[in-house]
């Protein structure tokens, strides 16, 4: 076929709907598992949509991206919320992002962050360090750092944290003294809102309805049960040439593959240096919030890192779902529980070389890597459908 899509996931499914809006059907679509959506499929729990994968939500901010998904899910299907979220800290809950609403703590907390913020090195001059924890105090100062976002990353991924780079970090604000001095004074946040401050979440489902309806209209184009072991790049096929074609896009993890043909040593040595993480969605039956979508939770005596409250963007729900790093979780009879082997592309020190690398080499050979997993960075899914949408219209024209 002219197009070989390797995963059912949203870059992919994406892809291929972008083909057949341009009157081209000459593709196939391969999904290991027997339903599309990857990470962000849902099941039914209680009676209610729960998603497998952790939180998906479809962000406000992409307007083309969004008139393109309402085609499958419409508007009006949606429900639109204004983000609340908290973070659990030194015994309280407060809001975030946690810089701004320091003001929220008790004065003692109160006053130990803002002396911390106005000691950090970003803010005093200090030389950028190259270690993650001490690049994360040097943005925001030692007690906010050592209070939430260390221990909150130690959680989420699992690993040494100096194994991980800061280039992804940048995309924090700098605390500023002056923002966060205004806040505590005037008792409300000021600083930069944070991603999906406001966000569609499908009325009558879990968001895998959203990739479910997308799947269905190229229904024809999809074969499920296909795990794909191995990858030829300069034959451009798969499963030892069962699937060949001119174009491959492959939206899996290339640490998945058992066996890449046709690939320089350099580029196998590059894909041993992408790492994971994984996670556990558990679902919590007893456990409700009158107001906040999700909460985030670094302290370390507490397995969950993040939990979400179904019965406020999911309607008539009750519950909600936690997500545990799989290092973390220690399993209980009757868990209702769903592991994602593949949950966050670590961003380790020597990643960005390594994926443009194998990035470079396989699309010498007309392979694509997309997505989350294609392209080996943590994208939420309407980036993803942006991105997918960006690549298929360049390799069509």
């Amino acid at each position: 076929m002219k197009y070989l899509i390797i995963g059912a996931g949203p870059s992919g499914l994406t892809f291929a709907n972008r083909l057949l809006d341009n009157g081209i059907d000459d593709f196939l679509v391969l999904e290991k598992e027997d339903e599309a959506g990857g990470l962000c499929r849902s099941a039914m729990v209680d009676g209610y949509p729960l998603d497998i994968g952790g939180g998906h939500f479809i962000d406000v901010r992409r307007p083309k991206v969004n008139e393109f998904l309402f085609r499958f899910l419409g508007e009006d299907e949606m429900n639109r919320y204004d983000r609340i979220t908290k973070i659990r800290v030194s015994g309280v809950r407060i809001d975030y992002p946690f810089e701004a609403n320091i003001w929220q703590l008790p004065i003692e907390d109160e006053i130990r962050h803002l002396k911390s913020i106005a000691a950090a090195g970003v803010n005093t001059g200090r030389e950028m360090p190259e270690s993650f924890r001490d690049w994360i105090i040097w943005k925001l100062g030692r007690s906010v750092a050592e209070d939430y976002l260390i221990p909150y990353n130690e959680k989420i991924f699992s690993v040494d944290l100096n194994t991980l780079g800061t280039y992804w970090m940048n995309k924090l604000p700098d605390v500023s003294f002056e923002d966060t001095l205004r806040s505590c004074l005037t008792k409300q946040p000021y600083g930069t809102l944070p991603g999906h401050a406001s966000f569609y979440y499908p009325k009558k489902y879990g968001s895998g309805e959203l990739w479910l309806r997308m799947s269905e209209r190229i229904k024809d184009h999809i074969e499920y049960g296909v795990c794909i072991k191995d990858i030829d790049l300069k034959g451009r096929s798969v499963s030892d040439g069962r699937y060949k074609a001119d174009i491959i896009i492959n939206t899996a993890p290339w640490t998945s593959f058992e066996n890449i043909k046709g690939a320089s040593g350099g580029f196998m040595d590059c894909v041993s240096k992408l790492e994971h993480s994984s996670i556990v969605v558990k679902y919590l039956p007893d456990t409700e919030d009158e107001e906040v979508n999700w909460e985030y939770i670094p302290a370390p005596d507490i397995d969950m890192h993040r939990i979400l409250y179904r019965n406020t963007f999911a309607e008539g729900s009750k519950g909600s779902w936690a997500e545990i790093n799989t290092k973390r979780y220690k399993a209980k009879d009757g868990d209702t529980a769903f592991i994602s082997d593949y949950a966050y592309p670590l961003n380790t020190v020597d990643k960005p070389e390594a994926i443009k690398a194998v990035l470079d080499e396989a699309a010498s050979n007309n392979v694509y890597g997309l997505g989350r997993w294609g392209e080996w960075e943590h994208y939420n899914s309407d980036l993803v459908v942006e991105l997918a949408m960006g690549l298929a219209d360049r390799l069509m024209s």
